[in-house]
C-alpha cells in the first residue's frame, strides 16, 4: 500500500479534533437547553428532588440522540 499523500502533520488534527470536540460539546449544551424551555417541567428538578427515572432515561436518549447527530453534522464538515 502507498504511503498517503498529502497527508497532514500531527499538530493539525489534534488542533481540528480539539476544535470539533469542543464545537459539538457546546452544541450539544445549546441542545440541552432548547429543550429545557421546551418542555414543560423542570428537568433539573425531576432529576434530583423527584429522582424521575423516567425522565432520565429520556433525557440520556435526548443527548445520545444530539450526540450522534452533532458527530454526522461534523465529519461532514471536516
Amino acid at each position: 500500500m502507498p504511503p498517503l499523500a498529502h497527508a497532514a502533520p500531527l499538530w493539525r488534527m489534534i488542533l481540528d479534533a480539539t476544535i470539533f470536540g469542543v464545537t459539538g460539546i457546546a452544541l450539544l449544551i445549546v441542545g440541552y437547553y432548547i429543550w429545557e424551555l421546551v418542555t414543560p417541567y423542570n428537568l433539573r428538578r425531576e432529576l434530583q428532588e423527584n429522582k424521575n427515572l423516567a425522565v432520565a432515561v429520556v433525557a440520556a436518549s435526548f443527548i445520545v440522540g444530539m450526540a450522534i447527530v452533532v458527530a454526522a453534522a461534523l465529519v461532514h464538515i471536516g
